[in-house]
């Protein structure tokens, strides 16, 4: 097991460094690679009613209505600018009645009888205050900018069923979370509310966990509480733990 952890909590330097690969996960295994907006669409359940919330350039929304995944679809954003580009975009749709551009903050003005949300670019607790000020819509696709794990405990204990939660590599690492608000889903653990129940059968969950367990290495350089130092170092040794998962040595 990797040593630098303890010797963090001696006060001693490091010179070890988290598992490396020769190539990252992304290169090895190319098949689990999309763009983000196209993984997102992928995701897009065939219903009555979708609304794209916190729209901005409406390319989901475009993507659904050019495939006839839905009959009516809301497009909404909390900056008329930005709905503006999403209006632009979809015009004919708008003219046609099959797309409602709504300017509000989340799902304020947005039916709770719509059957299928998409909330995508925004913070995991950002996605939670929306949903607490509003509602968990029938069937939802959430894609977190960062604080997941809290995400995942909201809807958890919210009752829902999550049924795909998984992460993909854009230029980044993103998380995506697919599921529907009733069914409830078996608990997860630990590491699964960390990362996701079905991104621990992807590969590229590696390189993230790596990437992640060396800001924790570096974390543990600096003074803090005893307290502090064994959270982060349980924290670090865990995301160690997922990025040997793949072949790291």
């Amino acid at each position: 097991r990797y040593q630098g952890a303890h010797k963090a909590d001696r006060g001693e330097s490091f010179e070890e460094t988290p598992p490396s690969f020769a190539l990252k996960a992304f290169e090895r295994f190319p098949r689990y690679v999309m763009g983000r907006i196209e993984k997102i669409c992928a995701l897009i359940d065939k219903s009555e009613t979708f609304a794209d919330v916190g729209c901005d350039h409406g390319y989901c929304a475009e993507y659904a209505l050019k495939r006839g995944l839905c009959g009516k679809v809301y497009i909404s954003d909390i900056s008329a600018k930005s709905l503006k580009k999403a209006e632009n975009l979809l015009k004919k749709y708008i003219d046609d009645g099959s797309c409602v551009p709504v300017c509000c903050d989340g799902l304020e003005k947005i039916d709770p009888a719509c059957r299928q949300v998409l909330i995508a670019g925004m913070g995991g607790e950002e996605i939670i205050g929306i949903l607490s000020r509003g509602f968990i819509p029938e069937k939802f696709i959430f894609q977190p900018m960062k604080n997941a794990e809290r995400l995942r405990g909201y809807l958890l204990d919210s009752g829902c069923s999550i049924v795909y939660d998984d992460i993909f590599y854009d230029g980044k690492y993103y998380f995506v979370i697919k599921g529907n608000r009733s069914g409830g889903t078996p608990s997860y653990s630990r590491k699964e509310l960390l990362f996701g129940r079905d991104s621990l059968k992807n590969p590229v969950v590696a390189d993230y966990a790596r990437a992640e367990a060396e800001k924790r290495l570096n974390y543990l350089k600096s003074p803090m509480s005893e307290a502090a130092r064994a959270e982060l170092k349980g924290q670090y040794e865990l995301f160690y733990e997922v990025a040997r998962q793949f072949g790291g040595e």
